[in-house]
């Protein structure tokens, strides 16, 4: 069992966060906390009528079609350098779909790639907050909807661009620090408890990967005594986490999608710009 530890997240909101880490999103770049949440940042309702345009839109299928032909365990709405990247023209052009889509997807809503976007910056003081650009411009995608479905999960792991994905031809890669934002769209089972992650306090290293490699970081974490942080999240909440640090995802439950909008966050101590991307 892990001991109880002081490794607690920064939340509610922005006045108790900043109260307690004048710099948060430096404070995270240094994991003096698992996770960065705000509570309520985006309205339940909201939530649900993004579903409901997702579904008749058909970007995503309908829940109460048991009988739906479509048996994705995830699916994307947006564009996601991880699966795209190898192929830079192909990625940045799906990227500027994306871009057109979300100039109406949200007609009529709370715009929610805006709130993680306003959010990053009141973290993130004296930075400037914008979508991750190529040198000539060209824009990635601005973040992402993940439709994860009964028994998806995802193993330890990091998501990094220079430690995991070594992508030197992209500018993200300059970043010496990278972060995930993730708002809780719905989650899974109205009744469960809504992990949305399991952090743990170790920063990935050489040293750590092997045990990643061959599945056996749990028995490495016991082991060395590495406490964790399980993030407990409600429809509408948003979090920011510092994804060099291993982390996980349990399997989705039930007949109810997780869904989630999700960014991926660069960020240098000694850059003026902070870029988001999916």
């Amino acid at each position: 069992m892990h001991t109880k530890t002081n490794w607690m997240p920064a939340e509610p909101d922005f006045e108790a966060i900043c109260q307690s880490y004048p710099n948060p999103i430096h404070a995270l770049s240094q994991a003096e906390m698992p996770a960065i949440i705000l509570r309520n940042a985006y309205s339940p309702a909201q939530c649900h009528g993004l579903i409901h345009r997702f579904t008749n839109m058909g970007l995503m299928r309908d829940e109460a079609d048991i009988n739906s032909a479509d048996k994705r365990t995830r699916i994307d709405i947006g564009t996601s350098l991880g699966n795209r990247g190898s192929d830079k023209p192909r990625f940045l052009a799906h990227a500027q779909e994306t871009h057109r889509l979300f100039s109406f997807l949200f007609n009529g809503l709370d715009n929610p790639v805006e709130l993680i976007y306003e959010s990053l910056a009141a973290l993130s003081p004296g930075k400037e907050v914008k979508v991750a650009r190529e040198p000539d411009g060209a824009l990635y995608g601005p973040a992402i909807f993940r439709v994860h479905y009964e028994t998806h999960s995802y193993k330890p792991h990091i998501d990094h661009v220079k430690y995991r994905e070594q992508r030197t031809d992209y500018a993200v890669y300059r970043f010496e620090h990278q972060f995930a934002g993730v708002l809780c769209v719905q989650n899974a089972d109205e009744k469960g408890k809504g992990t949305q992650a399991i952090l743990h306090r170790c920063l990935w290293s050489e040293e750590i990967q092997p045990h990643i490699a061959e599945e056996t970081f749990d028995r490495y974490a016991a082991e060395n005594g590495i406490e964790n942080c399980q993030v407990e999240l409600a429809q509408g909440d948003l979090y920011f986490f510092n994804t060099r640090c291993i982390h996980e995802v349990p399997p989705v439950a039930g007949n109810r999608a997780r869904i989630v909008l999700a960014v991926f966050i660069g960020y240098s101590p000694d850059d003026d710009e902070v870029f988001v991307w999916s």
